[in-house]
């Protein structure tokens, strides 16, 4: 059965699924998204994430055209009509079609879109023994110029760092801001763990405030674990006991070695582990439900059709 996509409050087959050639989304990035998990039948800090959609939008003036408890109805429905129990969630916003110039009053309609699949950025393997990332000369963009609160469509700045990535035949890379402070992957936040701390770098640094980044410090405090949200170096990372990513598509995966250097024993810590397992098992109980008590399963059919 092929997926179907939510698209402008109608659900179309992937194949039909278009927008125009003229949306400003496509033309020049401009518009919000969000990446959201479903675990068990259940969506993983569904509000969390249309909290930060609806703000992202708010920031950049653009009409969301629906409102955040449609939007909810609506990202659970293309889980139902998709069959899905475990998947990744794709929300996208764009501006909406328009003119070949800049001006987003010339866009009237915003566009709406939600992919329900699965997804799979790393191997299996590395989750286990861990990965191997460097650091590049691809910088952070400044905040100022581009706050990274705004989760917006043009991800140029990761997609360069990506591109580094793969010429050096790293599956991820650490970036740094102006001051060559680490900030973050090309799509996932950063920990170290120093001396029994675990670190994380603060939003002012230039990162993206990552939903699964949060739950880790709140399972970390849970577990009596000293966390700062800190300023940190390429040195700090290299001499790290622990080191690991974190992000909704990556879930979080250690990182046994940077620049050449290994970090801690060369094998993923105790303190990684520890936060690993609190986390996955938070995201496979909790969260808002695709098929409540009580549904209608007729409504959990394939096939087009309007949401209502």
């Amino acid at each position: 059965m092929s997926r179907q996509i939510y698209l402008d409050g109608r659900f179309v087959p992937k194949e039909e699924a278009r927008v125009s050639v003229f949306d400003h989304g496509f033309l020049y990035g401009d518009g919000v998204f969000e990446g959201i998990r479903a675990y068990n039948g259940r969506v993983w800090r569904l509000e969390e994430h249309l909290v930060r959609l609806y703000e992202s939008a708010k920031s950049i003036m653009l009409p969301i055209p629906i409102s955040m408890d449609e939007m909810r109805e609506a990202t659970l429905e293309t889980l139902r009509r998709n069959n899905l129990r475990d998947a990744y969630i794709r929300t996208v916003v764009s501006r909406g079609a328009g003119d070949l110039g800049l001006d987003p009053r010339k866009c009237p309609k915003p566009t709406v879109i939600i992919i329900a699949d699965t997804i799979t950025l790393y191997p299996e393997e590395l989750y286990r023994i861990g990965m191997k990332v460097v650091t590049v000369p691809t910088r952070k963009n400044l905040s100022d110029a581009l706050n990274p609160r705004i989760k917006s469509l043009n991800y140029l700045n990761s997609i360069l760092a990506k591109l580094e990535a793969n010429h050096l035949g790293y599956p991820e890379v650490l970036l740094m801001n102006q001051e060559g402070y680490i900030t973050e992957g090309t799509g996932d936040n950063v920990f170290i763990v120093r001396r029994g701390v675990l670190m994380t770098p603060p939003n002012n640094a230039g990162i993206l405030e990552g939903i699964t980044r949060a739950v880790i410090l709140e399972v970390a405090k849970e577990a009596g674990i000293p966390t700062a949200e800190v300023l940190f170096t390429r040195h700090d990372v290299w001499t790290a006991e622990e080191c690991f990513l974190t992000g909704t598509a990556a879930e979080a995966i250690p990182v046994v070695e940077v620049d050449g250097r290994t970090v801690g024993t060369g094998k993923p810590g105790a303190i990684t582990k520890a936060l690993i397992g609190a986390f996955r098992a938070k995201a496979m109980s909790e969260g808002t439900e695709i098929y409540p008590a009580g549904a209608d399963a007729s409504r959990v059919a394939g096939g087009g059709g309007s949401l209502h």
